[in-house]
Order: structure tokens, then C-alpha cells, then sequence
């Protein structure tokens, strides 16, 4: 799944927002995310804490946990992906950003993979876990927060 939206910011500005762990939860849409412990994030394989909350969706009663993010690609000011694990295991799903220049800022796009999870937990879990439309709020948020960190 991928949504996209120009964000009237240099790629920069926006990509300072996507490394910053606390930039996750600022941004989040779902309101699953609660905080972030950890260094923004330089390369593939850096990882940082995620400190969760799934009843925000109202689908399954997990409460509150903790996850890890961990970081799979990272090009300046181009890309960012990462997949999660939780209690030591990746549930190998990604989320993801690519960036691309544009005449009036940066056209950003989310996107959102699961194709590679267990069947297993896509059978006990629904997916995909965030719909379309919190993709697509969250570029509205992430535009409003870095328009906000530019003031």
C-alpha cells in the first residue's frame, strides 16, 4: 500500500523528522504509538524503543508493549524503511518512506508492506494492521510537524 502527498518542505527538513524516533510518534496517526526511547537513526540496522498501545485500534486487547524498531534502509534525504520486532521476533512487516524532489517541496510517500508475514500471525492479527487512511493522515501531520520544527 503507498499514499503520497507534496509536502512544501526541502527533503531535508522532512527526513530530520522521519530519523528522529520521537519524529514516529509525533507523526503517528493511529494513535498506537506512545513514545520513543533512542538516537535518531544514521544507517540500516540502527534500531530504537517503541513504546505501544493497540487498543487505540479497538480490534485486539494487547495493551500496552513495548516493540523495537529496526531500521532495514536509509538514504539521506531519500529513503527510510523499517520492520518490527516484538518480544525478539520480526513480524517482518515494513513501513516505509521515499522522498523525491519537487518544484514546490518534496513529494513524499508512505508505504506499507506485509506480504512477508507469517501466516500464522496474519491469521491471529489483521492486516493490514494501519488502513490507507492513517497513511494518509500521517503525511498530514508529518507536513504540519515540519512545518512546526522550521518555526
Amino acid at each position: 500500500m503507498e499514499v503520497s502527498r507534496l509536502i512544501p518542505a526541502p527533503a531535508d527538513a522532512v527526513f530530520a523528522v522521519l530519523t528522529d524516533p520521537k519524529g514516529h510518534v509525533d507523526i503517528d496517526a493511529s494513535g498506537m504509538l506512545i513514545d520513543a526511547e533512542g538516537e535518531p537513526v544514521r544507517r540500516a540496522g540502527d534500531r530504537f524503543l517503541v513504546h505501544m498501545d493497540r487498543e487505540a485500534l479497538g480490534d485486539i486487547p494487547l495493551g500496552r508493549y513495548d516493540v523495537e524498531v529496526v531500521i532495514t534502509a536509509l538514504v539521506p534525504d531519500e529513503e527510510i524503511a523499517w520492520q518490527i520486532e516484538a518480544r525478539g521476533r520480526n513480524l517482518r512487516h515494513t513501513y516505509g518512506y521515499r522522498l523525491a524532489p519537487a518544484e514546490e517541496g518534496t513529494l513524499v510517500t508512505s508505504y506499507y508492506d506485509w506480504s512477508e508475514v507469517d501466516e500464522k500471525i496474519k491469521r491471529r492479527f489483521a492486516f493490514p494492521v494501519i488502513p490507507e487512511s492513517s497513511l494518509k493522515a500521517t503525511l498530514g501531520i508529518l507536513e504540519r510537524t515540519v512545518r512546526r520544527r522550521a518555526a
